[in-house]
């Protein structure tokens, strides 16, 4: 196929280009690194059947030659970056999102929506499925990012009914690995970084609150098993193995042999208290379960900040 990847010069988007070349598929890599980075995808510049285009996809533009599939992972996702732009975050889960389905549409392609976990809102459901509606706080102010993929997700479906598009929706759960940004604000990258560089660990609240941690080649894996499959979604892609941030403050302090401690700040509003991922539909329907426990998906994610770090 000759697939379309918006954002792909991000964190994840730029593992799914890595992916989708190496199992033979042509990638058109489109990205304005707003918070994404060309030296993400360096080492695909030159490689056959790449293309890198800088470009705003709330602006309009067009992809010559055929177009197969269309991925959308364009969109600030950590809370650092959507903070910094909620108006560009909502008009890329709106008008980006649309000038995508469009183009999917003329060229009678599939697409695939990255959404996130963060349409479940501070859940009263717990582990989340599917059918959950969520607690979504809509003017809180996290809600830019929020409102924003459940806006993607609504259009997205629109699209399957009005216009046939055929459709792939994936809801992402904490995902982290290599080419995350070690600055992003996100508790794994925040955690090693400040672990690195002989810092206290901030934990915001009392730290029991839970995430699920995924390791990016598990989670590519699992885009990949729903680009090809004949499922709409939306479907749940994550490790549903939970642990507070104590648990992951520990488990970082060990790894990296930091000894400065952990120091509270009080927790953000609208952070949700609980995260964990039903998988039975990737399980069952895509035959996706992730492979990499989170010890060892932490031990190669250390080794690329010390790098990256030069620490």
């Amino acid at each position: 196929m000759r697939v379309v990847v918006a954002g792909g010069a991000g964190f994840l988007g730029s593992h799914l280009c890595d992916a989708l070349l190496e199992r033979g598929d042509a990638v058109v890599c489109v990205d304005n690194y707003v918070t994404g980075s060309p030296d993400n995808v360096a080492h695909l510049v030159g490689r056959p059947g790449f293309e890198l285009t800088k470009q705003d996809i709330t602006e309009s533009f067009v992809v010559e030659g055929d177009v197969d599939a269309v991925m959308n992972l364009a969109s600030p996702a950590s809370p650092k970056d959507y903070y910094e732009l909620p108006i560009e975050t909502l008009d890329v889960g709106s008008i980006g999102t649309r000038n995508l389905l469009e183009l999917a549409r003329v060229n009678d392609a599939r697409f695939f929506m990255a959404s996130t976990s963060e349409v479940y809102g501070d859940p009263a459901v717990h582990p989340q499925t599917e059918d959950y509606w969520g607690n979504v706080n809509p003017i809180g102010k996290r809600s830019m990012y929020d409102e924003a993929k459940r806006f993607s997700e609504a259009l997205t479906f629109a699209y399957h009914r009005k216009h046939d598009v055929a459709i792939r929706v994936v809801r992402i759960f904490n995902t982290y690995g290599p080419r995350m940004q070690p600055d992003d604000g996100r508790v794994v990258s925040n955690f090693i970084t400040q672990a690195l560089r002989g810092e206290p660990l901030t934990i915001y609240g009392d730290g029991q609150q839970t995430r699920s941690f995924c390791y990016v080649a598990d989670e590519i894996r699992g885009f990949l098993a729903l680009l090809d499959s004949d499922e709409t979604g939306p479907i749940n892609i994550g490790n549903p193995g939970e642990f507070t941030m104590l648990e992951l403050a520990e488990l970082v302090t060990e790894l990296t042999g930091n000894d400065a401690g952990i120091v509270f700040e009080p927790l953000p509003s609208d952070d949700p208290k609980q995260r964990k991922p039903d998988i039975s539909q990737a399980a069952e329907k895509l035959g996706w379960e992730p492979s990499i426990e989170l010890r060892e998906g932490l031990t190669r994610t250390i080794e690329f900040f010390r790098t990256a770090l030069a620490l």
